[in-house]
């Protein structure tokens, strides 16, 4: 498999965590915890990158980025949102001017 499908792997192996043990697996923790915590984190690890983004190099804002991305996936499995969903509405609005597409909703 190339790169480019790590996160539909990533999201395969979240969705697998569902009802596992909370005492061996992170993110089932996080779905034992409900939506408020797992929103909370996605919260947390957005502000994380963005101080990564003005205060640390390439490295700290690759990793921050994977964590927010991470914890944005477990969200989507909570909320029943696939990575296809979302790549399907990337492409809805790809070549769309960002003004244009903003301004239509």
């Amino acid at each position: 498999m190339s790169d480019a499908q790590i996160l539909e792997r990533l999201f395969a192996t979240i969705e697998s965590r569902k009802g596992g043990d909370v005492e061996t697996s992170w993110t089932a923790k996080l779905f034992a915890q409900g939506r408020p915590a797992i929103v909370q984190k996605v919260g947390e690890e957005a502000v994380e990158v963005t101080i990564a983004a003005l205060t640390e190099g390439k490295e700290g804002l690759t990793s921050e980025s994977a964590d927010l991305l991470y914890h944005l996936l477990v969200l989507w499995a909570d909320a029943g949102v696939k990575p296809v969903d979302v790549w399907a509405k990337l492409a809805e609005r790809e070549g769309t001017s960002g003004l244009v597409e903003k301004n239509s909703r």
